[in-house]
């Protein structure tokens, strides 16, 4: 899934205008901070996962939304605009993760192990990527720049296609 967005994102960076609106901005300040936190669940996943396609799926997130920070980041820079802190949006529509902030989040899972780190995980992991979705399609809705709209765009298909993956995986490990 990383080698769609992986491409979108780098034709995406070769033609960034600078034509944007407080819509963009919010969008990348937002999903900055959104990546951050799912690339700290991801690298959990790939070192306490319990299953290779729990392992592999955090890789594939980590892969996906680093060289997809170092996008938006670049935009932020181009913009004129300052770069996010997590502080700055934690109460924002789509920050939240199984209700709970995105430190209270990794917290618990960090502190998860065998399968119910991987039912953790996932299940977490769901509620952050709807959260994406979230900020995705109100980037859709409002946002100016071409380049921005392309990645939310780019999100809303392939974190869609990730949530129906997890959802399988969480339905063959089953209940505790």
């Amino acid at each position: 899934m990383s080698t769609p967005r992986a491409g979108t994102t780098t034709s995406a960076s070769a033609t960034s205008p600078t034509q944007h609106n407080d819509a963009d901005t919010q969008f990348a300040q937002m999903m900055i901070v959104h990546h951050q936190g799912a690339i700290e669940m991801g690298k959990l996943a790939t070192s306490k996962g319990s299953t290779p396609d729990v392992r592999a799926l955090g890789q594939r997130i980590v892969a996906a939304q680093g060289p997809e920070i170092e996008l938006m980041s670049g935009w932020l820079a181009q913009w004129g605009a300052p770069m996010p802190a997590v502080s700055d949006h934690s109460a924002m529509p789509g920050m939240e993760v199984g209700g709970m902030s995105q430190s209270s989040a990794t917290d618990q899972l960090a502190g998860s192990s065998g399968t119910a780190f991987d039912r953790q995980f996932l299940t977490l992991m769901i509620s952050h990527h709807e959260g994406a979705l979230q900020m995705a399609a109100s980037e859709q809705a409002q946002g100016q720049n071409a380049d921005a709209r392309k990645l939310a765009a780019v999100i809303t298909t392939s974190q869609t296609a990730e949530i129906e993956q997890m959802r399988a995986m969480l339905a063959t490990l089953g209940t505790a």
